[in-house]
């Protein structure tokens, strides 16, 4: 998928953890949580500027999935011991599902094109693939990226109804 698309795939992903996270309390750290998904959500496809990165290999991987949610985890507690007044313990295994659930999305997302993912390389490289439409294909894009708005939307007003 393209960047549209990913973005989408990351706010339907998101949409229940942040409408559980605003409903406990942190409205703020819900809507921080959306934007930092969205942020990391193309982060696989940096194998296009990378020489040596084939693409859709490591980065399009569970591997790299928990290894930018470990990443963000340890950026969290960082945060937590620098004594920031805003961050509780809490945040960092938030950090680390944000993080990791980011580039889940970006898998699933390419995971419904011919092109596939191969999730689970090094150690297996059996191919996944829905075959349901070509990366390119706006009108997919578009779709996705509706899709998550309206996830989104929805969060937001069940969270104003039950909160």
């Amino acid at each position: 998928m393209y960047q549209l698309g990913h973005y989408g795939v990351a706010l339907l992903a998101y949409a229940p953890l942040g409408v559980a996270v605003a409903l406990s309390g942190s409205e703020v750290l819900a809507v921080a949580g959306a934007l930092v998904c969205v942020s990391l959500s193309t982060l696989p496809d940096c194998d296009h500027n990378v020489a040596f990165l084939e693409h859709r290999g490591i980065t399009h991987t569970l591997a790299f999935a928990v290894l930018v949610g470990g990443a963000l985890a340890a950026a969290a507690s960082m945060l937590l011991t620098s004594g920031t007044s805003f961050v509780t313990e809490s945040i960092v295994p938030f950090a680390f599902v944000v993080g990791t659930l980011s580039i889940v999305s970006h898998l699933l997302a390419d995971a419904i094109t011919p092109m596939g993912i191969r999730p689970f390389r090094p150690f297996s490289s059996y191919h996944y693939t829905a075959k349901l439409t070509p990366a390119a294909n706006p009108v997919a894009n578009y779709a996705l990226f509706g899709l998550g708005v309206c996830a989104t939307a929805g969060a937001v007003w069940l969270v104003s109804v039950l909160g």
